[in-house]
């Protein structure tokens, strides 16, 4: 197992747009330790999905994958691990919902955010094919959490009003019926 300190809201990496993944580094053994070590981290903190910047390093590549089994995330489809690699995020219907979100990077918290509901995301996969994506709900906001990370941007940002949030204990205690995210 090789995780990695989550870098936390303050850190000046959080908030700088990452760089593109050049083609032939995606095949490097440094880039599969990359991937490694976030799946890793991920796991260990419990999150669905994180992105380069939130383990130290500026590139444009997340990892996404909501469990199967999982009390947390029950009407939500078993999604296989994804590898996103130069992402890029077009709204298709600016239609918004909003769910209680939360994030490695910014622990202890949960903010209530709303997203448009429907997205279309072009990527880069690990086998250097071109991918397209046409993501609604619950899964649309969750990578729009995630690949805001790869333009310097915390869910924070995304806060309309701040009497939405909270620290996770009063989350549980007043607000945990809502619709959630982490």
């Amino acid at each position: 197992m090789s995780t990695k300190p989550v870098l936390r809201m303050g850190h000046p990496l959080l908030r700088q747009a990452a760089e593109n993944v050049a083609y032939d580094e995606i095949k490097s053994e440094e880039f599969s330790q990359l991937i490694r070590d976030m799946y890793d981290t991920m796991k260990q903190e419990g999150g669905i999905g994180i992105a380069a910047p939130q383990i130290g390093v500026s590139k444009q590549v997340a990892i996404i994958e909501l469990p199967e089994d999982s009390e947390r995330y029950e009407e939500v489809e078993k999604t296989p691990l994804l590898v996103i690699i130069n992402p890029v995020l077009t709204v298709l219907d600016n239609e918004k919902k909003g769910y209680w979100e939360g994030c490695l990077s910014v622990p202890g918290l949960r903010g209530y955010v709303e997203r448009p509901q429907k997205i279309k995301v072009e990527f880069t996969d690990l086998d250097l094919k071109k991918q397209t994506l046409e993501l609604d709900g619950f899964l649309a906001t969750v990578f729009q959490h995630e690949l805001d990370h790869l333009s310097g941007t915390l869910y924070v940002d995304k806060i309309k009003d701040t009497k939405h949030l909270s620290y996770e204990e009063e989350f549980i205690q007043f607000f945990r019926d809502e619709d959630t995210l982490e």
